[in-house]
Order: C-alpha cells, then structure tokens, then sequence
C-alpha cells in the first residue's frame, strides 16, 4: 500500500478526532458499541426528552472516563433529536469558560449566548432585564481597568457596529472574551453577578428560553434542548474557600443548573461518582447516566468476544469506510501482520476507545509501513507503560492492586484520582458495575 495512503489512515485515527454522524464521512466510520457496554444509554438519554418528560424541561448529568467517546454519542444524540423535531443546541463548554476556574455564572452566560446564537433568526424581543446586566457587568469592569488594557463599550454593550440593534449573543461575547484570559477581571464579573444568579437566570427563562421555545413551537418544533458538553474537563483544583471546583459547581451550585425552562444534558466529572458529596449530588439531579468502557473481557477473566469484534470493525472502518464488515474482516492482512495483532491492540487498550486509538496513531509513527508488526506494538505498549507508571505512588499500586483483585473501588480520595488518571476502568455487563485495572498496566511488576 502507497505512502498516501499510511498517511490517510494515520490521519483517520487521529484520537483528538470526534465523529459527527451528522456528517456521511463520518458516519461510515461510526460503531455502536451499546451491545457491549451494558445498555443503550443515548436512546434512553433521547426517550428521556421525547417519551417521559411531562413539559419543556428535562435535567440529565452525562458521565464517563474522558476519551470514552461521550462527544461522538452527543453527536450521536443531536441528530436524534433533530430527527425528533427538535432545535438541539450542542457546544464545548471548553470553548466558552476558562476550565481551570469557572463559576456558576460562568456556565449560564455561556449557555444563552450558545442559545441567542442558534435562534438569532427567530427575531425574539430584546431582552431588556438581560442587558441591563450586560451593562452593568461592563460599567464594573470599565472602572477595574487602570491605562489601556481594554475598554468595552459600557451602555452600547451588546449593539452591533451599527449601534441599531441590541444582539445577546455579541453582548456576552464581548464580556467574556475579555475576562475569559484574565483571572482578576474574572473574579470582578462572578463577584458582580455572583449575587444576582437569581436574576440572571431568570432573564435567561423569561427573556430567552421561554420566548424562544414558544416561536419554535410555532415553527413545528417540539422544544428546545440544550447539551453542555466538556463540563467533565472542569479542574478540581480548589477555590479560595478550600472547596473543589468540580464538588462546587455540581453540588453547592447545582440547583442553579438544573432551573433552566428547557431540555438540558450537561457532561460531569466521572470522578464526582466516588466523591463525599455523590448523595448530595443525586438530591439534586436524577442519576447520573454513564458511558463505560467497551467490554473487552468479563469480570471473571474471560475475553468479550462481541467487544473485541466491535473494535476490530472500528480500526478497520478508519482504514476503509466504504468496505462491509466482511470486507474490512477480509482487509485485515492488508493492514496489520495478522489478525492476533490486531486482537492484542483491542484488548490493551481496556475499552476505551480514544486510548485504542492513541496507541495505534503512535504505532503508525514507528512503523511507518504496512502490515502494522507484533514488535513495533509491543514497543509502543512498553513506552505507554513506562509513561503511566512514573507518577504511581507506592499507595497507589496498594490500591490498584485491590482494584485487580476486588474489581471494586470506594469512595475513598486515591480512588478518585485512580478514575481521572484513567489507571482504573468502569465496565457493566449483565446488570453488574465493576471495575479494573488499565490493561496497559497489567505486566507491571507492582501488580504481579
């Protein structure tokens, strides 16, 4: 096979890559892996919305290990949706807020501006309690500002440079695009509209949300639904008070997430599952819905077929997306030294689908040929390995070595740290949650 073609395929299993089904290139390339992760979370995330809510308003936490592909089955989700009748409202929230210190009002400001943005056609009224906010977050960042730094436009925040016409949408983004690289300008916006979240998001129900799923609804729409997506990136670093961030904006502030007057899905920490504070977290939400790694092998030891089988049909969907699964079982030799290797890429990689596709993008570097070799994997396996072991603490392995053995995991601090390093994976099947142990750690001499 042509060096072209080594490239086309390097660049199709670029992990940073999310499918969007919506798009026919992408679709091809797309695998449902419901039968193997214990249930078919995006059609019960869907029949949420279009089946059992009573009203416009629904509330749903997302969950999952980061890379675990939640954004591909978001995608996956909108189109449904759309599909329903609905306006669906997807963005990364990592667009919007500054991860490593967000507050509430951070989250709604960024959600009615994604909202104003998608329905500016709708000509809604001008929000007038809205941009008196606006203003008055301009007017107390103008005076926090000494020389130059940058000046906004105080009670013209928000027209458009014809100064006609008030647009939310540009309004927002002309605040946070100031404060979003400034941790001080920041704090005086969140101390400005810290006190007043109440009103804040009533403008956002009375003055948008309300007015514009009405229109919608004239429109043939069945609702509006909001999805939040990289909220689970948020840092746990702790506030000045001593509290996590992630703790803070789902539990001490999580009522103000769950009143908005439409459809809503925010992404959320896996971590947050084994925290202190998950009950607390749960009286305010419903369940959180998880997506879990790909099973690759049972709990008791024995290799998941179906699992194996499915991502085998991802990798070689990457390399030829207008072939049928026999025909890209048929290309195996085409591609990989046998099909044992190919196996060996599917079981190390636990499942998860954005670290399989990591080790097989760095596999490609080093071989830069095709068949992909046994020993040029076993090269990369050993270089991941060596990579993750180096900040494991000796408490750590003590953990991770119960977790091989018991398959379960507390609420205990180093546990949480164990998920979001992604040195411990959550797996169901038949009914059963368990856990275990990164595979790419499995021949570590610690865990022997």
């Amino acid at each position: 096979m042509t060096t072209e073609y080594l490239q086309n395929f390097f660049r199709a299993t670029n992990p940073a890559r999310t499918l969007n089904v919506e798009n026919p290139e992408d679709e091809k390339c797309y695998i449902d892996f419901s039968s193997v992760r214990g249930g078919k979370v995006i059609e019960e995330l869907k029949e949420n919305i279009t089946l059992f809510a009573t009203d416009d308003r629904t509330c749903v936490l997302f969950t999952g290990h980061i890379g675990c592909g939640k954004s591909t089955e978001l995608f996956r989700l909108k189109a449904e949706l759309q599909a329903e009748g609905f306006h669906v409202v997807y963005f990364e929230s990592s667009d919007d807020l500054e991860m490593t210190d967000v507050d509430i009002s951070d989250i709604l400001l960024a959600i009615a501006r994604r909202v104003s943005q998608s329905l500016e056609q709708l000509e809604l009224e001008e929000p007038k309690r809205f941009k008196e906010l606006l203003q008055g977050a301009a007017r107390v960042l103008n005076s926090e500002v000494t020389g130059l730094k940058f000046k906004l436009a105080g009670n013209d925040v928000g027209l458009t440079s014809e100064k006609e016409k008030f647009t939310l949408a540009f309004g927002i983004g002309e605040i946070t695009a100031k404060t979003k690289s400034d941790s001080g300008l920041r704090d005086r916006l969140n101390q400005y509209l810290g006190p007043q979240k109440t009103q804040l998001l009533e403008a956002i129900n009375r003055e948008l949300l309300e007015p514009a799923i009405a229109k919608l609804k004239q429109q043939g729409k069945k609702g509006l639904v909001v999805i939040v997506d990289n909220l689970d990136k948020v840092d746990n670093r702790q506030k000045s008070w001593g509290r996590p961030q992630q703790e803070y904006l789902f539990v001490d502030q999580g009522e103000y997430l769950t009143k908005l007057h439409c459809h809503v899905l925010y992404t959320m920490p896996l971590a947050l599952k084994f925290s202190n504070d998950y009950g607390n977290l749960t009286q305010r939400f419903d369940e959180p819905k998880v997506l879990p790694m790909v099973l690759v092998k049972f709990k008791d030891g024995r290799e998941c077929q179906p699992g194996i089988a499915l991502l085998q049909q991802m990798v070689m969907a990457r390399a030829f997306p207008d072939k049928n699964e026999q025909e890209r079982l048929d290309a195996i030799p085409e591609i990989f030294d046998s099909l044992e290797t190919l196996n060996r890429l599917c079981r190390v990689s636990g499942g998860h689908v954005r670290d399989l596709l990591r080790l097989l993008n760095e596999w490609i570097k080093k071989e830069r040929q095709f068949p992909l070799t046994r020993p040029k994997l076993e090269e990369v396996i050993r270089q991941r390995c060596n990579n993750m072991m180096m900040p494991i603490s000796d408490a750590e392995w003590e953990l991770l070595r119960q977790v091989k053995q018991r398959k379960k995991v507390t609420d205990d601090d180093g546990y949480q740290k164990l998920i979001r390093s992604r040195f411990v994976f959550e797996y169901h099947s038949d009914g059963e949650i368990w856990f275990d142990i990164n595979p790419i750690l499995a021949d570590a001499s610690e865990l022997l």
